[in-house]
This record gives structure tokens, C-alpha cells and sequence, in this order.
């Protein structure tokens, strides 16, 4: 048996036989694995709050041989979501967080990049400000996974795109200009485009000092949105969520 001690993220709770509880967490040193907190529907002694989605823990778990689930002894919290007041918006936008990572992450892949970005985000994500570290979070996971296309010149004529519009597609890769674009295409804006490059080159803590209401912004989140679904095939719940936030 291999003991861990660790910093983790609580991605998703699920109830397990009795009164046990199936956790799946993305930890730093070891990726996403799947552990057992035994007895933690009945006794809060060992983990408190630390089973709340989305909470950054220490945790203390145990690897045994040819078992695919770890064995979760304790977590200490070192921040919590439930810590800072939560509305409807910010519930769905670390909803978003989980369902992304524990889509995007096959188990056991260490994502050292991935996890620091997690806990940079989860910093600046409060209720009236959830827009920018989503939509920087949102980018950046494109970026990270490999899915990230080059927004300067259009894929199939190689014209400078720079400092225009450009066009995206929701079942093709790359960016077009107007005269390429495929059916059914959406724009992406010249000024979102701008705000994708500035996201690139700064922190999240940094620009998440500017007003970003949910109004600015909108089609480069669903451009951002719509790049993880193709590549995850499947539709993110957590996004349907934030479009009624």
C-alpha cells in the first residue's frame, strides 16, 4: 500500500454502498483519481466540508495494488467555495469548472498547468464576477488540451485575419475569413478576439480587476464553450446551466 499526501480538487461526490462516498478528485501530483471515504454519509470527523465540489484540499489517501479506487483517509481544507457567499451563477460556474476537468482529463494524467489554473480561477470566481475567470478558464483549457486554433489567418486561404472578424464553426477545425466560411458558422468579433490575445498574455487576477458583466464577452465564451463540446463530444450540462444564469 502507497500513502499520498497532496494537493487536490474535489471534482464530483457520488453516494457508494452503505454510507460510504465515492469522490472524484483531480490531484496535483497524480491527475484525476477515484477514491472511497468510508463512513463519510455518517461521521463529518475526518472530512468536515472537504467533500464539497470544488474544494481545495490536502489530501491524505492510500494506493493498493491492482485496485483501481484509492482509499480517501482525510482532507484538510485550504480553501473552500462555500467559504465566500454563492448565488445561481457562480453555483453554475464551478459547476462548469468540475465538469470540464473531469471530462477533459483521462484518469492518472498529471495536468500540472491544468490544476494551477483551476486554483487561480476559483480565486477570482465570486458572486458578481464569475464572467471573466470563466471565460479565462474556458480559453485556457482549449489552449492546455491542444484545441486552441490560430485565430490570426483564416485555415483555408491563409488570409491575416488580424484585427477582423473571423468566423468559427462548430464541427470544423480553424478559423475562416467571410469569403471561406462553412454553413453555419458564427462570427467572432474583432474586439473578442483582441480580449482572447490579452487573456493569453495576462493572469486572471489581474484582469479580473476590470468590469466584465455577462453581456461583454458573449460570443467568445460560446466560441470557447463550443471548442470543448467538439472535442469532448458531448454537451457540458454546466453550460446550459450558465446560459439561464
Amino acid at each position: 500500500m502507497i500513502q499520498h499526501v497532496g494537493e487536490a480538487i474535489v471534482l464530483r461526490v457520488w453516494p457508494f454502498q452503505e454510507a460510504d462516498l465515492l469522490v472524484s478528485l483531480f490531484t496535483r501530483e497524480q491527475g484525476r483519481v477515484k477514491g472511497v471515504a468510508r463512513h463519510a454519509m455518517r461521521s463529518r470527523r475526518r472530512f468536515g466540508g472537504a467533500l464539497e465540489p470544488m474544494t481545495h484540499v490536502r489530501a491524505t489517501y492510500a494506493e493498493r495494488p491492482k485496485q483501481e479506487l484509492v482509499r480517501l483517509d482525510a482532507f484538510e481544507i485550504l480553501s473552500s467555495p462555500l467559504s465566500t457567499p454563492v448565488d445561481y451563477a457562480r453555483t453554475a460556474a464551478l459547476q462548469f469548472l468540475a465538469e470540464v476537468v473531469e471530462e477533459a482529463l483521462p484518469e492518472g494524467a498529471v495536468e500540472d498547468a491544468v490544476f494551477r489554473l483551476v486554483v487561480a480561477v476559483l480565486e477570482e470566481m465570486q458572486v458578481g464576477r464569475v464572467w471573466l475567470p470563466l471565460t479565462y478558464f474556458a480559453l485556457w483549457m482549449c489552449r492546455l488540451m491542444g484545441w486552441m486554433p490560430e485565430l490570426g489567418h483564416c485555415v483555408v486561404c491563409g488570409l491575416d485575419l488580424r484585427g477582423g472578424t473571423v468566423w468559427y464553426s462548430g464541427t470544423s477545425d480553424g478559423v475562416t475569413c467571410s469569403d471561406d466560411r462553412r454553413a453555419g458558422s458564427m462570427a467572432l468579433s474583432a474586439v473578442s478576439v483582441a480580449a482572447a490575445q490579452r487573456i493569453f498574455r495576462g493572469t486572471v487576477g489581474a484582469l479580473a480587476k476590470e468590469d466584465w458583466p455577462k453581456g461583454r464577452g458573449v460570443d467568445l465564451r460560446r466560441f470557447a464553450v463550443e471548442t470543448l463540446e467538439r472535442h469532448l463530444e458531448r454537451r457540458l450540462a454546466s453550460a446550459r446551466a450558465l446560459g439561464r444564469a
